[in-house]
């Protein structure tokens, strides 16, 4: 008597994920409530849910999927940190073409944003405006936020495959950071914290030589308004200040981008690592691309409570932004609709589905007539015999590549650990 065999895992779709999720959060928040207890919790629970990863390993039956995804996910990678480097260069330019002075010298934009929270603060009751001011969540948070999220399908909590997943929010956040640095580069706003450039970049307090040609004589309302008439340069050339030029070898083409000073000038690459973000005005705000990213891809993947909880969050970011001074309102508002919009345009690119599911509709529609037939014969074995066979047609990707099956999961797991454990101390600053 042969019998029948067991039925598919359920998908674990029941707010594990969220509980999780939540969770961690709550215990980051401890580091500013009790220390003590933090030290204590974080790493007991980063090391019980590496656990439930690492044991749930072997039971994961779309590794064939996520092999196929390998090189999508790297390329993505390679993307992001392109565009990333990109972003860093500019932000140093936009910050130093006009020297330090005018960062000093300029006030901020009226922004009606902060002027409503402050407005609010007189109104509510101070334990509300307390929990509006408080630090619950920060860039890493949201970070680790889609990393649980795309290590969930592990626990079939979210379609396959993972890397999948994680390519499409990498290629996203870098066409969103490439369409942050063209918008703050095109035109340079002043800071919303004019101290800001002093502390952080040591470039020269007068204009680069661009800025002293084509800026500086026209600030005032009549030179403008000459410079729309003529639509040339017309101020008398003088003998403009020039900048310190280290010897950089084929990199030297940067000069007139970082303006390094004599203090700093001996690597260009030390100057992006020193400036720990821009100054002037950055539209728009890269900290809510990525919480906005996160909790899209979080809703479309999982969704249920904890997606609304984490777009709570993401509105707490937003008006943290504005409230400390980090962004303009505008910033904040741009990067929530860019970053909508762009995770439903890449869906067209990573539908997210597993192939493994096509194999089986596909071997599902040339056994239907046989299977209908032994339904209507009430022929019960038959009807196991041909969803075994359909079953087995999925997995047949995954058994002509055994040891490479038993090889990438090592592999994948030990890589995706170690960036958990790099971004999570690397981005613990926010």
């Amino acid at each position: 008597m042969r019998w029948p065999p067991p039925p598919p895992p359920a998908t674990v779709n029941t707010g594990g994920l969220g509980i999780a999720a939540m969770s961690y959060v709550a215990v980051d928040y401890l580091r500013h409530l009790s220390p003590s207890w933090h030290a204590r919790l974080q790493p007991a629970l980063w090391s019980v849910l590496a656990l439930i990863v690492i044991i749930r390993v072997p039971f994961y039956k779309h590794w064939s999927s996520e092999l196929r995804s390998a090189i999508p996910f790297v390329a993505s990678m390679l993307f992001m940190l392109s565009t990333l480097l990109f972003e860093a260069l500019s932000v140093r330019s936009v910050t130093a073409v006009l020297g330090l002075d005018w960062h000093r010298d300029t006030p901020p934009l009226p922004d009606t944003g902060q002027w409503l929270l402050l407005g609010l603060n007189e109104k509510l009751p101070h334990t509300v405006v307390e929990i509006l001011r408080a630090r619950i969540i920060g860039l890493h948070h949201y970070l680790m936020l889609f990393m649980m999220l795309a290590f969930s399908v592990l626990f079939d909590s979210v379609k396959a495959p993972g890397l999948g997943l994680g390519a499409r929010y990498m290629f996203t956040m870098a066409i969103g950071r490439l369409l942050r640095t063209v918008s703050f580069v095109s035109t340079i706003l002043p800071a919303v914290r004019p101290w800001c450039a002093s502390s952080r970049f040591r470039v020269p307090a007068y204009p680069h030589r661009w800025a002293q040609k084509y800026f500086v004589p026209y600030a005032d309302a009549d030179s403008i308004s000459q410079i729309i008439r003529r639509d040339m340069a017309y101020a008398d050339a003088v003998n403009y200040l020039g900048d310190y030029r280290p010897d950089w070898g084929s990199m030297s083409f940067l000069i007139d981008f970082l303006r390094p000073t004599a203090s700093e000038g001996s690597s260009w690459y030390s100057l992006l690592t020193k400036a720990g973000g821009g100054c002037n005005d950055l539209l728009y705000s890269g900290h809510m691309l990525v919480a906005v990213l996160t909790a899209m891809a979080w809703t479309e993947a999982y969704g249920g409570f904890s997606s609304a909880l984490i777009w709570l969050l993401v509105v707490h970011s937003a008006q943290r932004e504005i409230r400390e001074r980090h962004h303009y309102s505008v910033d904040c508002v741009v990067a929530i609709y860019v970053g909508i919009l762009l995770w439903k345009v890449t869906g067209f690119i990573w539908p997210g589905k597993d192939a493994s599911r096509d194999r089986r509709l596909a071997k599902l529609e040339k056994i239907q007539g046989r299977l209908i037939q032994a339904a209507k014969d009430s022929n019960m074995e038959e009807v196991r015999e041909l969803l075994e066979e359909v079953e087995l047609g999925s997995q047949e990707g995954q058994k002509s590549h055994s040891k490479a099956m038993w090889l990438f999961p090592c592999v994948t797991i030990f890589s995706a650990l170690t960036v958990v454990l790099l971004a999570f101390t690397w981005t613990s600053d926010g």
